[in-house]
């Protein structure tokens, strides 16, 4: 007969003496940062990835990040108190355990929950009375209470009586300056008095925890951050077609209204939307919705808006290409610049950069990339073919023969005026050209 225990007051007690151990799974772009915070405050951490060559290099100073230094790895390895393995087994010896997995879209823009459900089975193996077991990935709203929760219990143990469950969306923006993992409050939600207490106890060893009143909510919480953020990228994306007719400056009518200090918040147009966060949460809820048969058609259509966006950039390269220099996209050697989805980072993941490259080439355009984040296009679902291509070197007398280069990600140490005097045309989606377009204008279109 399993022993029932006060884990509310055991879990406590552990906090307030300092003694307590925290296991993350998932050790990339949102679980090393939280590793890392909670090793500021001196708590243990074990670090858990499927990944052994991820962990092996952890274990051995490298960040695999170019946005977080092996210096910074170094030094959790150097406090004592961080240690990363591919052993399911040592995760039974973590009170709190959060999971930040991936939990991308399928081919049909459904959630895909494999690793959440494959961590759960992983869990219920080792689950022990008293632990907190804490989802952070982006989900939709009853994910914890309709898919962790019976999975864990599995175990022979009760949720909310021998163990705990809640939710805390991660909230990580890799590559901000401002902002980091110990600076921005965390939402926690859970469905008991006593895992609200320890969900906010464990977060609160590091920052600052706004409590909601269920998982369900703060599973809403994180889906609402970021369809605000969908919605108003798409409606820049939109007035910067529209403006572009009038012949005005899209990014000039965005520095000048944002200087409003009140009821104004600027959004920025672009390529198309990338990031795991952004360009997948509007899909998760959109799908939920449907099982209680609510329209969603104002996140649907800037969906539409958002995903046609790589289609009207290479419309626009082709046209300008033509108009310009009297050249067809098809055997042209087109140069693009940036592969994360973001400036300033590796990541990649759901990057426009990926589509526009299999459009350009769809028109039989010969494409290279530059990206001093990323050299090489790891394994994705979604254009997999791209696997494996390098990025090119920064060679300017090289540069020179490409026909058109397209600025899909504006990382700051790139030298975009010196690019612009190496190839005659430059499509620019990200306003690079700020500084010098007047001066090279007959070769800068912005997009």
């Amino acid at each position: 007969m399993i022993k029932k225990v006060n884990m509310k007051d055991a879990f406590l007690e552990k906090i307030e003496a300092g003694t307590i151990t925290i296991g993350i799974i998932g050790l990339g772009y949102v679980g090393l940062p939280l590793a890392e915070a909670y090793i500021r405050k001196n708590t243990r951490i074990l670090g858990y990835d499927i990944n052994q060559g991820r962990v092996d290099d952890l274990m051995s100073g490298k960040s695999g990040m170019k946005h977080i230094r092996n210096e910074r790895v170094q030094s959790l390895l150097d406090s004592g108190l961080f240690r990363a393995t591919s052993n399911s087994e040592e995760l039974k010896d973590p009170d709190a355990i959060l999971i930040c997995v991936p939990t991308p879209l399928d081919e049909y823009l459904q959630p895909d929950l494999s690793n959440v459900r494959a961590t759960c089975q992983i869990l219920k193996e080792i689950v022990r009375p008293g632990q907190i077991i804490i989802l952070e990935s982006t989900t939709y709203p009853g994910t914890t209470t309709d898919v962790i929760k019976p999975i864990l219990e599995e175990s022979g143990l009760k949720a909310g009586v021998d163990f705990a469950i809640a939710y805390s969306p991660e909230r990580e923006d890799p590559g901000n300056p401002d902002y980091d993992t110990s600076s921005i409050p965390k939402v926690v939600g859970a469905n008991s008095e006593n895992e609200h207490l320890m969900a906010k106890a464990i977060y609160e060893i590091i920052v600052e925890a706004v409590m909601v009143s269920s998982t369900r909510t703060a599973e809403a919480t994180k889906l609402m951050e970021n369809i605000f953020r969908w919605v108003n990228i798409a409606m820049v994306n939109e007035l910067k077609v529209i403006f572009e007719h009038m012949d005005i400056d899209v990014w000039e009518v965005i520095d000048a209204a944002k200087t409003k200090p009140f009821g104004f918040m600027p959004f920025y147009p672009g390529p198309g939307v990338g990031g795991h966060c952004i360009r997948i949460d509007p899909y998760y809820l959109t799908w939920k919705a449907r099982e209680f048969g609510v329209s969603t058609r104002f996140i649907e259509l800037a969906g539409e808006i958002n995903i046609r966006m790589p289609e009207r950039v290479v419309s626009r390269l082709l046209e300008e290409l033509s108009l310009r220099y009297q050249k067809a996209l098809a055997n042209s050697k087109i140069l693009l610049l940036g592969i994360a989805y973001k400036k300033n980072i590796d990541d990649m993941r759901e990057s426009p950069s990926l589509e526009l490259i299999t459009r350009l080439r769809s028109h039989g355009a010969q494409v290279d990339y530059y990206d001093p984040y990323v050299l090489t296009i790891p394994k994705n679902s979604q254009h997999p073919n791209l696997a494996g291509m390098n990025s090119i070197d920064w060679d300017l007398q090289l540069f020179e023969s490409y026909d058109a280069c397209l600025v899909a990600t504006d990382h700051t140490d790139v030298d975009y005026e010196a690019i612009v005097r190496a190839i005659p045309l430059m499509v620019d989606t990200r306003n690079v050209s700020k500084n010098f377009f007047d001066k090279y204008k007959e070769r800068v279109v912005k997009a």
